[in-house]
């Protein structure tokens, strides 16, 4: 997975602390794993992610299984 920002999605793209899930029906969703440590961080971010103080470049952690 890239380390560079899809415009769609903004930094949660590229960020370490991001989880992409994909539903049985195809849908993705992008979740900030730092919401489960800190309230400040919202768990499903509206996207495009232009602007956030967690941010850390990285590869984001991908589910494929739908759950």
């Amino acid at each position: 997975m890239t380390t560079v920002p899809d415009p769609r999605v903004g930094l949660c793209s590229a960020c370490r602390h991001a989880l992409s899930q994909s539903t049985a029906k195809g849908q993705r969703f992008w979740r900030c794993t730092r919401a489960q440590r800190e309230e400040t961080y919202r768990r499903y971010p509206p996207l495009p992610v232009e602007t956030c103080p967690g941010y850390q470049k990285g590869a984001p952690v991908r589910s494929e299984d739908g759950h």
